[in-house]
């Protein structure tokens, strides 16, 4: 049977190079975490387009991003609003403590000023709130920290993508997934995350 999907297999990061007007006016892909962290995937736009991704192995599309389409169609990816655990603190220090233990973890991460936002675990908001820590369920859009993710950044060493499989659309060729649950033992801090410091601020959601 032949196969109507448009297909994509180009992706600008960040739309860089081109003009505003160009990404205002192009359709919405919205797509949960889950599904930006694969390189192959069906999904529809807001014009209600059938497509068929087709990226690079490794490939990690980030909110802001622009694809195109072998037709010339330019898309703008969105980072979709979707449950996760918002961990807070009263001080910069313990919020650094959960993020050493989580990021021991492999544990997909995105750092704030204040925040620390993760995937839904019980296990894991357990062992915060018995650290102390504030932790809050939620919808919102969820960016993880790049450096151990976006395999697609040359700046940076090996990626951890994780091992859920909840998302939309369907695909196979994701980063190397560990399990927060696998992993037992202790990395040491060269696998920290620095919530102070790092970069990956939550971005604004429309």
């Amino acid at each position: 049977m032949h196969d109507t999907r448009l297909q994509v297999d180009k992706r600008i990061p960040g739309g860089r190079g081109l003009a505003r007007t160009l990404l205002e006016r192009a359709a919405l892909l919205v797509l949960d975490w889950d599904t930006r962290s694969r390189s192959r995937f069906g999904a529809r736009d807001s014009r209600g387009r059938e497509l068929a991704v087709f990226l690079p192995r490794g490939s990690v599309l980030r909110d802001g991003d622009a694809l195109v389409g072998v037709d010339g169609s330019l898309l703008r990816v969105r980072a979709a609003a979707q449950p996760v655990l918002q961990v807070r603190a009263h001080d910069a220090l313990a919020l650094l403590r959960a993020a050493y233990h989580l990021g021991n973890r492999h544990v997909p991460l995105q750092v704030a000023p204040g925040l620390l936002q993760l995937e839904p675990d019980p296990v894991l908001a357990d062992m915060l709130r018995r650290m102390g820590l504030q932790v809050l369920e939620t919808l919102a859009a969820f960016e993880p920290e790049a450096g151990a993710y976006d395999g697609a950044s040359a700046a940076h060493g090996h990626g951890h993508g994780h091992g859920h499989g909840h998302g939309q659309g369907q695909g196979h060729d994701r980063p190397h997934a560990h399990s927060a649950h696998e992993h037992e033992h202790e990395h040491g801090p060269a696998h920290a995350y620095d919530a102070a410091g790092a970069p990956g601020a939550e971005r604004g959601r429309e």
